[in-house]
């Protein structure tokens, strides 16, 4: 699988499919889930409400409203809006991320930082505990995974992760 570290805004990537680090109720208040909301349309949110309960180490996907993609995967790395999220609840969102992604067909996904906003997880350990998952997947139809991010530090993790590895 082809894994690329790019700085800017996950709205903007080509992908099939994009990644929201959700809150296990699919209220997108800010972060990412506030951006991909405010150009995506109310009809995102709506859509994962209606779904939710989202457990931790589930995703949903729904429609990516007036954005180019195919869809919106809604990964929760916490149960409530705005609370601490762990390393483990990041592992798990990219994990069900990645199998959800491949089992719908999507060849392609773009991910930002797990739980670095709010859920306030190191970025170090966000970015070698998603490139550990995504190295270890085994897909059936994933062929490229875009980490992306407008913070430098994020970007910059991910890199020195993805040498590490």
């Amino acid at each position: 699988m082809n894994i690329i570290v790019l700085k800017g805004s996950i709205i903007e990537v080509e992908v099939e499919v994009i990644v929201n680090p959700a809150n296990s109720r699919g209220l997108m208040g800010g972060g990412v889930a506030g951006v991909i909301r405010k150009f995506g349309g109310e009809e995102i949110e709506k859509e994962a409400v209606e779904k939710s309960p989202i457990p931790v180490g589930s995703a949903i996907l729904t429609t990516a409203g007036k954005l180019k993609f195919k869809g919106v995967i809604h990964a929760p790395t916490m149960e409530e809006p705005a609370m601490p999220s762990s390393k483990e609840k990041v592992r798990q969102a990219t994990r069900a991320s990645l199998e959800l992604a491949d089992e719908k067909g999507f060849k392609s996904i773009a991910f930002p930082g797990m739980g670095t906003g709010v859920g306030r997880v190191s970025k170090s350990v966000v970015a070698m505990t998603m490139l550990k998952e995504i190295k270890g997947f085994k897909p059936k139809s994933l062929e490229k995974v875009i980490l992306v991010d407008i913070d430098d530090e994020m970007v910059r993790a991910w890199e020195e992760s993805l040498d590490a590895l």
